[in-house]
C-alpha cells in the first residue's frame, strides 16, 4: 500500500468518523446505521472501556480522559477554530505553486477570490456578536419575535443570567451566556451561531463548500494533464478499453507528479460533501422557518404527540399581552394563534387550566401545529441575511393580509423535523 493510498484512506476514515460523530445524534436518523455506529462509538465501546477501567483503576483513567474530551469538543476555546485555519492555509500551501501557474486569468480571478472569502467569513462568524443577550440588549431582542406558545413561553427567567428569556433565545452552557435565535455552539468558529451572526456562518459554510469543490475540480485537471504525458488517451472517466490497472497505474502516477497537489485534491474531494451536506442542512432550516436548537425541540413533542401527550387549544384573538413578560409590539408580521400543552398521563388538561380557548385537542402529527417563525422561504432568507427587518411595517405598506396565522404567498406551515443532515454539534 502506498504513501497516498495511505493518506486518502486516512483521510476517508476521519471524514465518515467526522460525520458519524456529527450526523448519528439526529432524531431522525434513529434507526439507521450511523445512529447504530454512533451509540456504538460514543456509548457502547466507552461503557465496556468504563467497565473494565472502574475494574483497575476505580475509574479514575476514563474521568481524567473524559474531562479532557469534554473539554477539547465542549470547551471554550480555539483549538478546533485553529485546526481548520490550518487545514486551509497549509493545504493552501501545498495545493496552489503547482496549479496556480496552469491557471487561465479567468480562473486565477475566481480562485482567488474563493481562497480569501472563507478567511473572511470565518473571522466574521467567529469575532462577530452572535446576538448576546444583556441588558443593554434585552429590550431589543424582546420585540423581535412573539412567544409561539409552543416552544416558547413568556415569563421564564435564564437561572444563569437572570433576564426573562426573550422568544427563541437559548443559554449556552459552553458560553455562559444567552444567546438571540440561538442555532448552536460551532466549535469551528469557537462562537455560538446565532440571530447577530447567523448569516455570516451560512456563508462560511458556502465560501467552504465552492472553495474545496472548485479545488477539487482544478485539482483532478491537473492530475489528468499529468498523466496524458504518459499517456495522451488518458481520461479521468476510465475508457471501455482499459483494464482497472492499466487506469489506476496512469492516475496514480498523475496524483504522484505533484505529491501536495494530489494530496490536497483528494482531501478537497472527499471533505466538500460533508460541507456542502452542512450547507444544505441550515437552508433546509432557513427554509422551514427553525433553527438547530428548535428542530429539536419540535422532534421532542413529536415524541410526545406519538405517545397522545400532546394538546393544543386556540388562544383568543383578543389577548392582551402581559407588559412584565412580553413586548406589547414585535416586528414579527403575525401572532401566535394556538398554545400546545403536555400531560403526563395522556388526558387532557381541565378546561380551566392554562390559557386559550375552546377544548383541548390532542395532536397526533406535527404538520397540524403552526409554526409561528416560519412566514416563507424568501421571508426567512430576509430574516437571516438582512438583521432588524422590519417584516410588520413592510407587510402593512404592501397591504398584505396580517390575519393571525396566516403566511404570505404560503399555506399553513409544517413545522420540519430534524434533518438527517447535520448534528447540532457542529
Amino acid at each position: 500500500m502506498g504513501v497516498l493510498t495511505r493518506i486518502a484512506l486516512g483521510v476517508l476514515a476521519i471524514s465518515f468518523m467526522t460525520f458519524v460523530a456529527f450526523f448519528g445524534r439526529l432524531p431522525a436518523l434513529r434507526h439507521t446505521p450511523i445512529a447504530w455506529m454512533h451509540r456504538a462509538i460514543w456509548v457502547s465501546i466507552p461503557s465496556a472501556i468504563l467497565a473494565v477501567d472502574q475494574r483497575i483503576t476505580s475509574g479514575r483513567l476514563t474521568t481524567a480522559l473524559g474531562r479532557f474530551g469534554t473539554y477539547v469538543m465542549y470547551g471554550r476555546h480555539p483549538t478546533v477554530l485553529i485546526f481548520f485555519l490550518l487545514l486551509l492555509s497549509v493545504g493552501e500551501y501545498m495545493y496552489l505553486p503547482g496549479v496556480w501557474p496552469r491557471l487561465s486569468v479567468v480562473h486565477k480571478f475566481f480562485g482567488g477570490v474563493s481562497v480569501v472569502l472563507p478567511y473572511l467569513f470565518l473571522y466574521l462568524a467567529a469575532h462577530g456578536d452572535p446576538g448576546v443577550v444583556s441588558p443593554a440588549s434585552h429590550a431589543r431582542y424582546m420585540s423581535h419575535y412573539p412567544y409561539d406558545f409552543a416552544l416558547f413561553h413568556p415569563g421564564h427567567a435564564c437561572r444563569t443570567c437572570g433576564l426573562l428569556k426573550p422568544p427563541r433565545s437559548k443559554h449556552c452552557a459552553v458560553c455562559a451566556r444567552c444567546v438571540h435565535k440561538m442555532d448552536h455552539h460551532c466549535v469551528f468558529i469557537n462562537n455560538c451561531v446565532g440571530y447577530g451572526n447567523q448569516h455570516w456562518f451560512v456563508l462560511l459554510l458556502l465560501s467552504t463548500a465552492v472553495l474545496t469543490s472548485y479545488g477539487g475540480v482544478l485539482g483532478l485537471r491537473a492530475i489528468s494533464e499529468a498523466a496524458r504525458t504518459q499517456n495522451p488517451d488518458f481520461a479521468l472517466w476510465k475508457p471501455a478499453a482499459w483494464s482497472w490497472r492499466q487506469y489506476l497505474v496512469l492516475l496514480t502516477s498523475g496524483i504522484q507528479d505533484d505529491v501536495g497537489v494530489g494530496s490536497v485534491t483528494l482531501l478537497a474531494l472527499m471533505t466538500s460533501p460533508l460541507v456542502w451536506g452542512l450547507l444544505a442542512y441550515h437552508v433546509y432550516l432557513i427554509y422551514g422557518g427553525t433553527t438547530t436548537n428548535e428542530s429539536m425541540k419540535w422532534q421532542d413533542w413529536q415524541l410526545e404527540m406519538d405517545d397522545g401527550c400532546a394538546f393544543r387549544r386556540s388562544l383568543p384573538s383578543d389577548r392582551v399581552k402581559d407588559p412584565l413578560c412580553e413586548a406589547p409590539w414585535t416586528r414579527w408580521p403575525v401572532e401566535a394563534v394556538q398554545v400546545l400543552v403536555r400531560t403526563e398521563d395522556g388526558t387532557p388538561p381541565a378546561a380551566g387550566v392554562g390559557i386559550g380557548v375552546g377544548e383541548w385537542e390532542r395532536v397526533w402529527h406535527l404538520r397540524d401545529v403552526e409554526n409561528l417563525y416560519d412566514l416563507g422561504f424568501w421571508d426567512n432568507l430576509v430574516d437571516v441575511f438582512v438583521p432588524n427587518y422590519p417584516f410588520r411595517q413592510a407587510a402593512e405598506v404592501a397591504n398584505t393580509d396580517l390575519e393571525r396565522g396566516k403566511r404570505r404567498a404560503k399555506n399553513a406551515s409544517k413545522p420540519p423535523r430534524a434533518s438527517s443532515l447535520v448534528a447540532a454539534a457542529t
